[in-house]
């Protein structure tokens, strides 16, 4: 994400929009560069919304309304360099070729995710939630699969009962039924795009079953994002074919740590699974 991406969603954070306002300010941080030069109308074509809806948006982020909030980005824009040239992002600009590039946009993801994570209380509350239910599900489908099991695979080292599901399809609802059956209070759900139908609809059928929802998402503007639920925002890198995941992946593993320090036994469960794995030689080193 672009430094001028970063700055909209600071922006739009901690604002209660609706879910067409959620869509307009997920155009204008994919179009981050572009934003402070759209029309009205330009914007909400993009956005494939109504140009009311556009001027509703800038009036709920406490502009008069879009001309005021197009102003407002054009005097945040970076100041030109000594050759003319636009300043630099907050990511820096970062010369080299193309993969160079999205390694250094991951850093910036990182960076970013740091900066939120300077306030810890979103985590630790997940953090205890986690901790707290037993048996504890973790969703998550297609591109987020890969994120579940990893961190379903460790956190199975030291919570009780975890319960991955990777897996969509009819069985789905009924696998989410019996884990509130069996006592599960909440729900971890990896979303990362592009988003299947799927994974909204399984987060709604678990909040019908009465499961606290935490969401690690790309963004707070994710389609997946419900008000009462705890979600974390990681963004994703876009600079390559496949999108990246480096942030969600760290995300997940601080919640882990969160999870952890939130169950007293995690550290004899460890120690339990260390000598277990080295009776039965089990890793090479």
């Amino acid at each position: 994400m672009s430094g001028a991406g970063a700055r909209l969603l600071r922006m739009f954070e901690g604002h209660r929009l609706t879910p067409t306002q959620r869509r307009i300010a997920h155009c204008m941080v994919r179009r981050a560069d572009d934003a402070p030069f759209l029309s009205s109308v330009e914007l909400a074509e993009l956005a494939g919304v109504s140009q009311p809806s556009v001027t509703r948006f800038a009036v709920a982020l406490g502009f008069d309304g879009y001309p005021a909030l197009r102003r407002h980005l054009r005097e945040a824009l970076p100041a030109p360099s000594a050759d003319g040239a636009p300043g630099a992002g907050a990511d820096g600009g970062a010369a080299g070729n193309a993969y160079q590039q999205a390694v250094h946009a991951e850093i910036g993801h990182l960076r970013q995710l740091a900066a939120l994570l300077a306030d810890p209380a979103p985590v630790a509350e997940a953090g205890r939630l986690l901790a707290a239910s037993r048996p504890l599900p973790v969703l998550g489908l297609r591109a987020a699969a890969a994120q579940a099991r990893g961190f379903a695979y460790f956190a199975a080292k030291v919570h009780p009962d975890v319960r991955l599901l990777d897996e969509g399809g009819s069985m789905l609802d009924d696998r989410l039924d019996a884990a509130v059956r069996a006592g599960a209070s909440t729900l971890l759900c990896f979303a990362l795009p592009r988003h299947p139908r799927e994974t909204v609809a399984a987060l709604e059928h678990a909040r019908e079953a009465g499961l606290r929802i935490v969401t690690v998402a790309d963004s707070v503007f994710a389609p997946v994002a419900r008000p009462g639920d705890l979600l974390l925002p990681a963004a994703v890198g876009t600079t390559l074919s496949f999108d990246t995941a480096c942030s969600p992946m760290m995300l997940g593993r601080v919640l882990l740590e969160a999870m952890c320090d939130e169950l007293p036994d995690a550290q004899a469960r460890l120690e339990d699974f260390d000598a277990r794995a080295a009776e039965r030689g089990l890793f090479a080193d």
